[in-house]
């Protein structure tokens, strides 16, 4: 019988390495898919993952088990990928002149890597709100109501998200439809 991801925070957030261990190789591919979705970038995702792994230690003791720890854990992603959209755009305030220019150069050449199928491109287009929305809904297979708990927002809101991304996807269909 498996340990629950519950338990195992108890045990980790009391100092034990092995139960910390378990937690990490159950949910490490979900913090990295998620924030893959969110940013887009693959070495942006793994840059998060790693640092989500070295403060999920400290935070575990935050844990208070008002919700299931997949929520609670998805809602430390989203916020750590916020993080770093927000460091980003900080960057990319202070780039002047040519330096404008390579940062654009570098954005575009991250969003148009191979391995990246047509969604992940499509969603890197869209604001970040609907980003985070595609990303749990569809990435994480969750329900609205349970999208909406992780991301504090009303069920009605994820609902209005998921349509407008359905927009986006048919105009840029469309779009390349006529090309």
């Amino acid at each position: 019988m498996e340990t629950s991801d519950e338990i195992l925070v108890a045990m980790a957030a009391n100092g034990d390495g092995e139960a910390f261990r378990s937690l990490l190789q159950r949910h490490y591919t979900t913090i990295f898919r998620v924030g893959f979705r969110v940013l887009g970038n693959r070495e942006d995702a793994e840059d998060l993952a790693q640092d989500i792994c070295a403060a999920l230690p400290k935070k575990l003791a935050s844990f208070k088990g008002n919700a299931r720890f997949t929520t609670w854990l998805h809602q430390i992603v989203i916020n750590g990928a916020r993080d770093v959209i927000r460091r980003k755009q900080a960057v990319r305030r202070k780039a002047s002149g040519w330096g404008e220019t390579e940062v654009l150069r570098r954005d575009e050449a991250s969003t148009t890597k191979a391995e990246l199928d047509w969604l992940s491109n499509a969603m890197t287009t869209m604001p970040q709100d609907l980003r985070e929305t595609v990303a749990l809904v569809l990435g994480e297979d969750m329900t609205h109501r349970e999208a909406a708990v992780v991301l504090d927002l009303s069920e009605g809101t994820i609902s209005w998200r998921m349509s407008e991304v359905k927009k986006i996807l048919r105009e840029i269909a469309k779009k390349e439809e006529m090309l």
